[in-house]
C-alpha cells in the first residue's frame, strides 16, 4: 500500500507574517569588561580571608628561616667556607628586602604628602587663606624642585608669585605654571590607555583577555599618572591608590554606562553601525577614559581649578576618533 501526501491544515489565526514577527533582542554594550574588572579591583576581601593570607604568609617566612638556618649550620658543621659563604647570600637576599620595604615605604609617603597638599590647597581655597596657599605653593616647589620637566614653570611660578595677594590667584598662577604641563601628559597616558582597552575589546574574542587587559591597562595607567604627577608609587603603593580610585567609582557608581557616555561615544548612533564587539571595544574605552580622569583628580597635587577638567568626551574623541574608520 503506497503512502500519498500527508496534507496538514492550519488556521489562519496560526500564521505569523514576517512583518509581524517580534524583533530578536539584541544586547547592548555595557562596557562589561571594565566594569567587571573594576568590581573586581575595588571590592574588599573579608576579614576570615585577610587573617587566611596573613598567616599563610608568616607560616611561610617561618618555616623559609628555619629551613636557611639549618642550611647554614649544617654547612658551617661540614665546611667553615661554605657556610661562610651561604651566610653572606642569605646576608644579601635580606639586605634586598630591607631596600625594597624601604622603597615601597618611600612611596607610600610620597602618595601622602601629594594628598596633604590637596588637602591643603582645598582649604586654603575654601576659607581664603593667602597664608596656607603660599604654604602649599612652597609645598610644591619642594615637590619638583629636583624634576627638569617643571624647571621652567617652577621659574615663571617664582617671578610671578609676589604680585598675586590672594589665594585664588596664587593657587590658579601655580597650578597654570607648573601643573598645565603635567596634565598634557597625564591625558596622552589616559588616551593611550582607553586606545588599548578598546583595541584588545574589539580585536581579541578570548573570554578573559579583554578583563585582564582593562584590569592591567588601567592599572598602569594610574601608576603613571601618580608619577606624572609627583606621586611615584611602588606595587603596594600603585595597588593601594589603584582601589582608592575605582572604590570611588564604584561606590559613585561611575563605572556605568550613562546616557551621557554612550551619547558622547556614539555621536548620533554610530555604534549601531558596528558590530557589537567593536561597540564594546568602544564603552571599555569611554570608562577607561572616565577612570583616567578620576585618576588625575586623585593623585594631582591641586583640585582642578584655573585649569578645565579633562572630560570623558574629549579623552574618548581624541583616543578613539579613526580606531574604528570605515576603512
Amino acid at each position: 500500500m503506497s503512502k500519498g501526501p500527508v496534507l496538514i491544515e492550519l488556521d489562519e489565526s496560526d500564521v505569523i507574517a514576517p512583518d509581524a514577527a517580534p524583533p530578536v533582542p539584541e544586547e547592548g554594550e555595557t562596557g562589561a569588561a571594565m566594569q567587571t574588572a573594576a568590581h573586581l579591583a575595588a571590592r574588599r576581601g573579608s576579614r576570615l580571608a585577610r587573617w587566611f593570607w596573613a598567616s599563610l604568609v608568616a607560616l611561610v617566612g617561618f618555616a623559609a628561616s628555619v629551613a636557611a638556618y639549618d642550611f647554614v649550620i649544617g654547612l658551617l658543621d661540614r665546611s667553615p667556607v661554605l657556610g661562610m659563604v651561604a651566610l653572606g647570600l642569605i646576608g644579601i637576599f635580606c639586605l634586598v628586602l630591607l631596600l625594597i620595604a624601604l622603597r615601597e615605604l618611600a612611596a607610600l609617603l610620597r602618595l601622602r604628602r601629594v594628598d596633604r597638599l590637596q588637602s591643603r590647597a582645598a582649604d586654603a581655597l575654601a576659607d581664603g587663606s593667602l597664608s596656607t596657599a603660599r604654604a602649599v605653593t612652597d609645598g610644591l616647589l619642594a615637590l619638583y624642585k629636583d624634576r627638569e620637566d617643571t624647571a621652567w614653570g617652577r621659574s615663571a611660578f617664582t617671578d610671578r608669585q609676589g604680585e598675586v595677594m590672594d589665594a585664588d590667584g596664587l593657587l590658579g598662577l601655580a597650578e597654570t605654571a607648573m601643573l598645565e604641563p603635567l596634565d598634557k601628559r597625564a591625558r596622552q597616558e589616559v588616551e593611550a590607555a582607553a586606545r588599548r582597552v578598546a583595541t584588545v575589546t574589539a580585536v581579541v574574542p578570548l573570554a578573559f583577555a579583554d578583563i585582564f587587559t582593562a584590569l592591567s591597562a588601567n592599572i598602569a595607567m594610574i601608576r603613571r599618572i601618580a608619577e606624572i604627577y609627583g606621586g611615584r608609587s611602588g606595587a603596594l603603593g600603585s595597588w593601594r591608590l589603584t582601589r582608592s580610585v575605582l572604590t570611588h567609582l564604584v561606590a559613585t557608581g561611575a563605572v556605568a554606562v550613562g546616557d551621557d557616555l554612550v551619547g558622547s561615544v556614539a555621536g548620533g548612533g554610530v555604534l549601531s553601525k558596528v558590530s557589537r564587539r567593536f561597540g564594546e571595544g568602544v564603552i571599555n574605552g569611554a570608562l577607561t577614559a572616565r577612570v583616567g580622569v578620576a585618576a588625575m583628580e586623585v593623585c594631582r597635587p591641586l583640585p582642578f581649578g584655573s585649569v578645565p577638567r579633562p572630560t570623558v568626551s574629549g579623552l574618548v574623541k581624541r583616543s578613539l576618533t579613526g580606531l574604528f574608520s570605515r576603512a
